[in-house]
């Protein structure tokens, strides 16, 4: 330990100039995420330029060149992130329960409250602008959801063995957790992007009839 802290110590602390270029780089790089998904949800991602994404930030294109690759390198890192803070948000609500069916539940509801409701501009990326946009894409959303679909999964299991849930194929534990983000996906899709005010303000009763609709019917499964 004592060799650590020498160390450290030796080591050379950045000067307050430095510190404030470092801290000036980062909000410049998350001033262009937020442009960048401003304008993706609200003009979409093919009617969005650079110069845009430029322009909303008030910087120069140049300027986010420095930052990013090209736009699908902002895509990918706002999908990534959405999908990110999906997991937080159903991973907290699971584990607040005592148990696992209970916090399967919860999750769900959080997903339309918390996500949703919250986050319109994340559901609107990661169901909608970052879909069938390029190989690359594909391959990165298959990764990154393919995490998800495994946190249902692993939350299913759970659920399943304490309500005593059997079976037959050991697929079907992998094939529901799939569907179960299916639901939840074109339900969100349906009311909150497609549907008039009054549909997107019943959200969260409307994401409870979807739930309670899973959870139904994994009552079937009991032995």
């Amino acid at each position: 330990m004592a060799v650590k802290k020498e160390k450290q110590d030796r080591e050379p602390s950045l000067s307050p100039s430095a510190m404030r270029r470092l801290r000036e780089k980062e909000q410049r790089y998350e001033t262009l995420l937020r442009a960048a998904e401003y304008l993706f949800v609200h003009k979409g991602y093919h009617e969005t330029s650079v110069e845009n994404i430029a322009d909303r930030a008030e910087v120069s294109v140049g300027t986010v060149y420095m930052y990013f690759k090209n736009k699908e390198e902002l895509l990918l890192k706002l999908f990534s992130e959405g999908v990110h803070t999906l997991r937080v948000i159903l991973g907290k609500a699971f584990m607040k329960a005592e148990k696992p069916e209970d916090g399967f539940r919860a999750a769900g509801i959080a997903f339309f409250d918390v996500f949703c409701k919250k986050h319109p501009g994340k559901v609107a990326i990661v169901f909608k602008e970052a879909v069938g946009q390029s190989q690359l894409l594909e391959e990165a959303r298959r990764v990154v959801l393919q995490k998800l679909t495994d946190d249902v999964y692993n939350a299913l299991l759970a659920v399943s063995e304490s309500l005593g849930i059997v079976y037959t194929n050991p697929r079907t534990a992998k094939v529901v957790a799939v569907g179960i983000l299916g639901i939840y996906e074109r339900v969100a899709y349906q009311y909150l992007m497609w549907s008039d005010e009054h549909d997107k303000k019943e959200l969260s009763t409307i994401g409870r009839d979807a739930v309670d609709f899973i959870m139904g019917g994994l009552g079937e499964f009991k032995a």
